[in-house]
């Protein structure tokens, strides 16, 4: 190696060392290190869940209405009433978080053996909360932790 070359390669090294600082890195191990050490904790100490909406024991449901969803790859969703009329229809640029919903519903239900498009029930909350509830798997969804837009979503089904 020339002198330059030489001279060249430290400076590489000096910048690659000022990109992440030292202190950054150890903060970074330590931040994981306490997080670690919180987690099992609490898994060890058996503390209760803090941030669990109460169930429907504690809160009673209002409104509950059963659904059929069926859902393509592309967005486009349709949910249907038990009688098989159509609630609503949504098209690829409307229906994603339906359709997001009866892929999750497609996975969990899969595992037991029942089918996606199986009634799941839409319930609203003494409280106000919305809700899907399905009996084949418990699988629960609280709709207000997904945003306004997507629980209006559901809102409308509800009131159509």
């Amino acid at each position: 190696m020339t002198l330059n070359s030489t001279a060249a390669h430290q400076k590489l090294v000096e910048r690659d060392k000022e990109m992440i600082p030292t202190v950054l890195i150890r903060a970074m191990f330590i931040l994981c290190l306490c997080v670690l050490v919180i987690v099992t904790y609490a898994s060890l100490t058996d503390r209760p869940l803090s941030a669990v909406p109460p169930s429907e024991d504690v809160v009673p449901v209002v409104t509950e209405r059963s659904i059929q969803i069926y859902a393509e790859m592309d967005g486009s969703a349709r949910v249907l009433d038990l009688d098989g009329s159509v609630i609503a229809t949504f098209e690829q640029d409307e229906g994603g978080f339906i359709a997001g919903v009866y892929r999750v519903l497609e996975r969990e239900r899969g595992a037991v053996g029942a089918l996606a498009s199986d009634p799941i029930r839409l319930v609203r909350f003494a409280d106000g909360r919305l809700g899907l509830r399905d009996d084949l798997t418990d699988f629960r969804a609280e709709l207000v932790g997904f945003g306004a837009d997507n629980e209006a979503a559901f809102a409308r089904l509800l009131e159509e």
